[in-house]
């Protein structure tokens, strides 16, 4: 649970209030946040991801979708799904009913998302996302 907590403060962090945000720094691809809606079983959806141009078109490399899980006293961010445009790969961990809910998951596909957005938010950190060197920009 911790690391999902750490998940919840970065993504706060970068994303503030603003409904979406697009950050950049020199040297790497644009960084987008923003918050996608709801899941059927009512928790907060954000979506961030890396974005370049192929063809005129905006492709993800990669992109993932946190649900924020309110526990006790504390909002956990847990990694659901992986998107590569540039791969053509598109990857959920869990399964869904009819009505939205929830019925599968892939343990396997949850670890190594969880490693994956841990690797990924430290790496942020070291290229500057999280810091004022970033240009922000607020996305309506």
């Amino acid at each position: 649970m911790k690391i999902y907590t750490s998940f919840t403060k970065t993504l706060h962090q970068l994303l503030g209030d603003d409904q979406a945000v697009k950050l950049t720094i020199d040297g790497y691809m644009p960084l987008s946040i923003e918050r996608i809606g709801t899941s059927a079983e009512g928790h907060a959806l954000i979506a961030m991801a890396h974005t370049g141009l192929q063809n005129g078109d905006v492709m993800m490399d990669p992109e993932i979708v946190f649900r924020i899980i309110d526990c006790d006293d504390m909002k956990l961010a847990e990694p659901i799904s992986f998107r590569n445009d540039y791969l053509g790969l598109q990857q959920e961990v869990y399964r869904y009913n009819d009505d939205g809910k929830a019925t599968h998951v892939d343990a396997r596909l949850k670890a190594e998302l969880k490693a994956f957005a841990r690797t990924w938010f430290r790496n942020l950190r070291e290229q500057g996302f999280l810091s004022s060197q970033a240009i922000r920009q607020s996305v309506a």
